[in-house]
């Protein structure tokens, strides 16, 4: 008789971890510990589910780089334990700390799902229930070999999962929250649970899965508008201890070609630091020398982000800039795929 899986289900905080008191109206923190008592329908799951909560749970507004971390450290904790995690967080960052934990973890051989919800989990009309379960199913999904069939970071929300550092949060008020504009959720769930396997990263089960936990912070977002001054871009690009700038520019990568804009970029480059091109459009890629405002971009020595999300660049960046990659590696690392994030 095969074992069943044992699913670890962490809880930082977020809508899905609220119920509503009906005598005061009010929103309280849900008891994971009663899941069960709570969800009864998760007994229809064909796995074990283990909690854990963060002492106190935190607004998805002020997740950061620490809290990353900890989610970290406690997956690498029970990595060997467990056959499968899902975190629950914030939607509002989600997309940000999913991305970061799909860099955090070297060869993952193990499902690992991030979810929540648009209403608290005791609302008359919650999305949080099939959500939460549905993101317990996936982590739990072995194959006919008995294997995980997701073995990567993942992100479930309203029916689909996306590879997470594909993701972006799009909509505050609708259910369907997230979208993955360059790249095919990878599970839908309707009658049956479906996976698209040809869209699911393959693990090296041969390498050892190694967890990250040094990011460099020291990066800023830089997105284009126009009539943009010189006075703003100087001033973000001498911010004292910058290593890195995500630079949103228009479609596919184009960026005034002012001879004050282009000087400050190339000397901020020759300062040594990294300067990334992302497009500010939910979907496509950046593509270098396709309009003559790109080629200067490119002559000046910007790495192409093709087509990474701005989420999923910032968590790369932090990444990289941790692991201390010289200028060359930095450029090579940026502009391939790591961790199925670009194309």
């Amino acid at each position: 008789m095969t074992k069943k899986p044992e699913i670890l289900l962490i809880y930082t905080g977020g809508t899905i971890g609220m119920v509503k008191d009906y005598k005061s109206n009010a929103l309280k923190a849900f008891n994971f510990n009663h899941l069960y008592k709570n969800i009864p329908e998760l007994k229809q799951l064909e796995c074990a589910i283990e909690t854990i909560s963060f002492d106190k749970p935190i607004d998805s507004s002020n997740m950061n780089v620490n809290y990353w971390i900890d989610i970290l450290k406690i997956i690498e904790r029970y990595y060997s334990e467990k056959d499968g995690f899902v975190v629950l967080t914030g939607s509002d960052t989600m997309a940000y700390t999913s991305s970061a934990l799909s860099f955090m973890i070297e060869n993952l051989t193990k499902p690992v799902i991030f979810t929540g919800s648009q209403l608290p989990i005791g609302d008359l009309r919650t999305d949080a229930k099939e959500n939460l379960i549905t993101a317990i199913q996936i982590a739990s999904a072995r194959n006919d070999k008995d294997e995980a069939i997701v073995t990567e970071v993942g992100l479930y929300f309203e029916y689909k999962l996306y590879r997470a550092n594909r993701t972006t949060k799009i909509n505050a008020e609708q259910f369907e929250a997230f979208t993955s504009a360059n790249y095919p959720p990878i599970a839908e769930s309707g009658v049956h649970l479906k996976f698209n396997t040809s869209f699911l990263l393959k693990s090296n089960t041969t390498k050892k899965t190694l967890f990250r936990k040094k990011l460099n912070e020291n990066i800023v977002v830089l997105k284009l508008f126009p009539s943009i001054t010189k006075q703003v871009v100087q001033g973000i690009l001498e911010i004292p201890d910058l290593k890195g700038v995500i630079l949103e520019t228009y479609g596919s990568g184009n960026a005034p070609t002012e001879d004050w804009f282009i000087r400050l970029l190339r000397k901020a480059v020759d300062r040594g630091i990294y300067i990334v091109d992302v497009t500010q459009c939910i979907g496509g890629s950046v593509i270098f020398g396709q309009y003559e405002t790109s080629i200067q971009l490119k002559q000046v020595g910007l790495i192409n982000g093709k087509d990474i999300t701005t989420e999923s660049a910032i968590a790369k960046m932090m990444y990289l800039l941790g692991e201390n990659s010289n200028k060359i590696d930095f450029k090579k690392y940026f502009e391939n795929p790591l961790r199925g994030e670009m194309n």
